[in-house]
């Protein structure tokens, strides 16, 4: 696909993209000249909606920080990225909903913004994505996608799933992590998204020290990493949106020592610098410095990690065959 104008991206309907997003309406405070949400955007955190999407112009206003505009304006807000960064974005998400939305359908073929008619607007219903199964993943594209990611499939059995969903009528597959109010995170090649209710992921091992992710992919890449490494007991919580920082700070003062792995982008920093005011939180990003995250250390980096991990399963097995064998010799002396 050919790149997108910003004339072009601003035709996008804002609601169908935050459908895709995970995001849904207040149904109580929404109308059919409106749409209120409970913010979306990193650090907001409230629980009467007061983020509104005009659906006649496209443009939303997000009264408790007095912002707005367009797609374009909240995409480099809730991304924390730059106007070429969200329009890659943007092409990314019109590659998987151009054959299931009219309005998108308009957007690649050029239509002007005064031409634009309400009447090709998906409902809400039809825009929602709607789980139809979950199983263990055999798809052989979402396992060559896992390969593309570094990302062990044995690892990821572990903690994804294969999701079929649907989205206007047309069936589609993903990667799904499971997120703790019954919603999942949705990856594919093309396709970034999430199906509500739209939550954070806590794994608790019962440990004092935590680990947080923005995304799971992440998460998967720091136990790529991990593998065979003598490390203490730890908890993970994966935001799977950075606006859920400040409302998961409660569940991250809980433990002792709190391990940040969050992106290296202006978004990521930001939260880590001021999470950093409390000595219990860490910045870990180092590890992954001159990175954007950590998958995209590990892409980099893979025959490395994957060179470390197998020398540390040999010393592992090299240690436990020398403990062996004194054990039987021991017993041997005890005879």
């Amino acid at each position: 696909m050919r790149k997108l104008t910003i004339a072009e991206a601003k035709l996008i309907d804002l609601t169908g993209y935050l459908a895709a997003l995970g995001y849904c309406p207040d149904p109580k405070k929404s109308n059919s000249r409106e749409l209120w949400y409970l913010s979306p955007l990193p650090g907001r955190n409230e629980k009467e909606a007061s983020f509104k999407v005009d659906l006649k112009l496209n443009l939303w206003i997000d009264f408790g920080i007095r912002k707005g505009g367009s797609i374009i304006d909240f995409g480099i807000l809730y991304h924390g990225c730059t106007i070429p960064e969200f329009l890659k974005k943007l092409e990314m998400f019109l590659s998987f909903h151009r054959n299931s939305s009219p309005a998108l359908q308009q957007t690649t073929a050029k239509v002007q913004l005064a031409g634009r008619s309400t009447s090709t607007s998906f409902s809400s219903e039809r825009k929602k994505i709607q789980v139809v199964s979950v199983t263990p993943i055999i798809s052989s594209a979402l396992i060559y996608y896992l390969g593309q990611r570094k990302v062990p499939v044995e690892l990821a059995q572990v903690y994804c799933r294969e999701v079929q969903y649907k989205v206007g009528g047309r069936q589609y597959y993903a990667i799904g992590f499971a997120n703790d109010v019954g919603g999942y995170e949705l990856r594919n090649p093309d396709f970034k998204g999430s199906c509500s209710p739209k939550g954070t992921s806590f794994i608790d091992n019962g440990a004092q020290q935590i680990a947080v992710f923005e995304g799971f992919f992440n998460f998967l890449s720091f136990l790529t990493f991990c593998q065979n490494r003598d490390l203490p007991p730890t908890n993970f919580l994966v935001l799977n949106s950075l606006s859920f920082f400040e409302k998961s700070r409660p569940l991250m003062e809980k433990h002792e020592t709190i391990d940040l792995y969050l992106d290296r982008d202006a978004a990521g920093m930001k939260y880590t610098g001021q999470a950093l005011d409390n000595t219990r939180y860490k910045d870990k990003s180092g590890l992954y410095q001159d990175h954007k995250d950590m998958n995209q250390w590990l892409i980099e980096n893979f025959l490395q990690v994957q060179r470390e991990v197998q020398a540390l399963a040999r010393a592992r097995k090299l240690a436990e065959g020398t403990q062996n064998q004194q054990i039987s010799r021991g017993k041997g002396r005890r005879i």
